[in-house]
């Protein structure tokens, strides 16, 4: 072979070779964009609704005194339950005030007494005088749900329950065999009565997970699946989809950044946990935060769930509940309010002015922006005619393509100048971004480091005062 023939060989050789690296490098970034975990489109929907409202309402509004744990062998009478003004429209007409989009109400909370005349035992609304017994609280909380346009969800937690003995994870106190068998056949009841019964839920809330019927607890994945298998369910049985997971707190602050991808959900025995308050954004499940906090300030009776009278100086102020909004909204989760009812069967009026002020607020802030934009790609750019006053903006990916955005920067051009204004990891379906007040003549955002080309489903920015 001669040199001319040789040199020709090599040259060939290595075009061959980075056609083959260019090659590589598309494969590659075709692979990632497959490989990217993506929501369900209940799950979108989930985040697209940002705000819900936890609805608290039991037996021991009427026996503020009675602790479930504290007399295993006492319960309340079903005869002091009587809310004589009960209106579940005025309870949803205040979430709606809030700027809530769905609705979960606690069905049964740890007294074990429940809010609708279920068939697996007496202790129940139909053993009251409420409408002699004849009354159903969830069917009338589903009804104005529906009324107002609000998604509903029920709170069926079976890690508690009084009236059975049973204390987290879901377990009789005493250890005996044929008491768990008992109490697992009454969960299933209950909660295959309130899946069937009362059409598609939103949301299934599972405080305290749910202990699995390996480790001796009740068979609920099945029921499940067939009765409401398109509803999210927070910290739901591992396996199951739609799952949401708990920020770690009850003060509606979530950790940032704020992943909505996660190695695993929790379940009640602690041998499932997600890895860290933040989630993961290599994980392989969908599964974002719920930020839950009451109304009421955590220091005041049952944690600010229960109303309690005269606290109502505990409601947290406006400034409070702004501050848990961008801390949860803000950080790619959703929050849900807690709502208290009190012994009138009503959202008592100082929260219900509370909530209203609240929904006014975030309005007042975010309804209208300066300007705003779609994108795709790692830049995207809002341009002013005249130099303009920010302080604020929100970023939202199109998240049915998943999270693809790890770090990005916001600029402001200054004086024909790009400034950096504030930068962060974690955008996913929103993320809020607050800075000192800056007048610029346009607003940059960098994708600095992502997975895929992202996908801006809005960027807008606004001057908050």
């Amino acid at each position: 072979m001669n040199r001319i023939n040789f040199n020709y060989l090599i040259l060939l050789i290595i075009i061959l070779g980075c056609q083959n690296k260019q090659n590589k490098k598309v494969g590659n970034s075709t692979l990632q964009q497959e490989n990217l975990v993506l929501p369900t489109s209940k799950q979108v929907e989930w985040a697209d609704a940002e705000i819900g409202v936890l609805i608290h309402f039991d037996i021991n509004v009427y026996e503020p005194e009675y602790n479930w744990r504290g007399d295993w062998d006492y319960n309340p009478d079903p005869k002091i339950f009587n809310p004589t003004e009960l209106d579940t429209d005025q309870w949803i007409q205040a979430a709606k005030a809030a700027g809530a989009n769905y609705a979960v109400l606690v069905a049964k909370h740890c007294t074990g007494f429940s809010l609708w005349p279920t068939e697996a035992h007496s202790y129940s609304v139909k053993s009251s005088p409420w409408k002699n017994g004849q009354g159903d609280i969830v069917a009338d909380f589903i009804a104005s749900c529906k009324k107002y346009g609000v998604k509903p969800g029920i709170y069926a937690s079976a890690a508690a329950n009084g009236y059975f003995k049973v204390d987290n994870p879901g377990l009789v106190i005493t250890g005996d065999s044929i008491a768990q068998k008992a109490y697992n056949k009454v969960v299933e009841m209950q909660l295959t009565e309130l899946w069937s019964n009362y059409g598609d839920l939103f949301e299934i809330w599972f405080d305290g997970g749910v202990l699995p019927k390996s480790k001796g607890g009740p068979d609920i994945v099945p029921i499940l699946q067939e009765k409401q298998p398109d509803a999210v369910v927070f910290q739901g049985p591992y396996g199951t989809k739609n799952l949401v997971r708990w920020v770690g707190n009850e003060e509606g602050l979530a950790a940032y950044p704020s992943w909505a991808t996660a190695d695993s959900t929790t379940k009640a025995d602690g041998t499932v946990i997600v890895e860290g308050l933040h989630g993961n954004p290599e994980a392989p499940i969908w599964c974002p935060g719920e930020a839950d906090a009451p109304l009421r300030k955590n220091s005041s009776w049952q944690g600010g769930w229960f109303w309690k009278e005269g606290e109502d100086h505990m409601i947290n102020s406006l400034d409070e509940m702004i501050h848990k909004y961008y801390h949860s909204v803000g950080r790619n989760t959703n929050l849900l309010i807690g709502i208290v009812v009190d012994t009138r069967g009503l959202v008592p009026d100082a929260d219900v002015k509370a909530l209203k002020a609240f929904g006014d607020e975030t309005k007042k802030r975010f309804d209208t922006s300066l300007a705003e934009t779609v994108g795709e790609g790692n830049e995207v750019i809002i341009n002013f005619d005249t130099p303009t006053e920010v302080n604020h903006i929100v970023i939202m990916e199109d998240i049915a393509k998943g999270e693809r955005i790890r770090k990005y920067n916001i600029e402001g051009r200054v004086n024909g100048v790009w400034k950096l204004l504030a930068e962060g990891e974690s955008v996913g379906h929103k993320r809020i971004q607050e800075f000192k007040v800056m007048e610029v003549s346009g607003i940059r955002l960098s994708v600095s480091e992502s997975i895929a080309t992202p996908k801006i489903k809005r960027l807008a920015v606004y001057h908050i005062k």
